[in-house]
């Protein structure tokens, strides 16, 4: 099951917070995140700033999972796999 976390180019802290921890929910769960931000408007000027985001949330997740795909940009949203690394049995 693929579970999506979005943020925007200028998520700040709180928010990042909240949503890295449903993250590592769902990888716990055994769910694959695909974490995107979507720009809109303007904010594809912040490619860069998204990047870093996505590259920001796979380093503080890499201890429950691991990169699939690193961020690419597809349009107006930059994408980041992430699976997790030992997949729970029920």
């Amino acid at each position: 099951m693929v579970k999506e976390i979005r943020f925007g180019p200028n998520t700040d802290e709180h928010d990042y917070n909240f949503k890295l921890k449903h993250a590592l929910n769902f990888l716990e769960e055994g769910s694959k995140v695909k974490a995107y931000v979507f720009f809109k408007g303007r904010s594809i000027l912040f490619k860069e700033q998204g990047e870093i985001l996505l590259l920001r949330f796979a380093q503080d997740l890499e201890e429950v999972g691991k990169v699939e795909q690193l961020p690419k940009l597809e349009g107006k949203r930059m994408t980041i796999f992430i699976t997790p690394k030992a997949a729970k049995k029920k």
